[in-house]
């Protein structure tokens, strides 16, 4: 059986690997690796191959609608007219929105770096009467997540 669980690197990581080979198993059926993390700044825009389910358009579109109908509105008292009013609000909305949006998910991606990401990866050979121990121990570490390989 092997049992694969996933890490942040910490001390934890260590712990669970030196009980692990205090309760019996060898350092031949323990594998320990780190993944490497991708530094490739992610593009802003979708293509037609390619989506990261993030809108930026959105909130531009939610804001047009609701500064065009206040454009209309109030256009009529204005002197260019409803209609001339309604588009100006639309094009200060969705820029507005727009805007909102980008730095919206730039703030959003700047908070998400200090969340936690896989790091180590640890694959563990056991045989069936050992399952239990080396998944309680391994969850006793603080293991992200963890599965099982008959």
């Amino acid at each position: 059986m092997f049992i694969v669980a996933s890490f942040n690197y910490s001390l934890y990581t260590e712990l669970a690997v030196t009980e692990l080979l205090e309760k019996g198993l060898k350092n031949e059926q323990i594998l320990a690796f780190p993944m490497e993390l991708s530094e490739e700044p992610r593009e802003i825009f979708d293509t037609i191959h390619h989506s990261d389910g993030i809108s930026m358009t959105d909130a531009g579109f939610i804001l047009g609608t609701a500064f065009m109908t206040l454009g209309v509105i109030y256009g009529f008292i204005w002197e260019w007219g409803p209609i001339i009013w309604g588009l100006i609000g639309l094009a200060a909305g969705f820029l507005l929105g727009c805007l909102l949006d980008y730095l919206w998910g730039k703030m959003k991606r700047f908070t998400c770096r200090s969340k936690a990401i896989t790091e180590v990866i640890i694959m563990v050979d056991c045989q069936e009467n050992q399952v239990e121990m080396v998944k309680k121990t391994l969850r006793g570490h603080l293991a992200l997540g963890m599965s099982m390989i008959p």
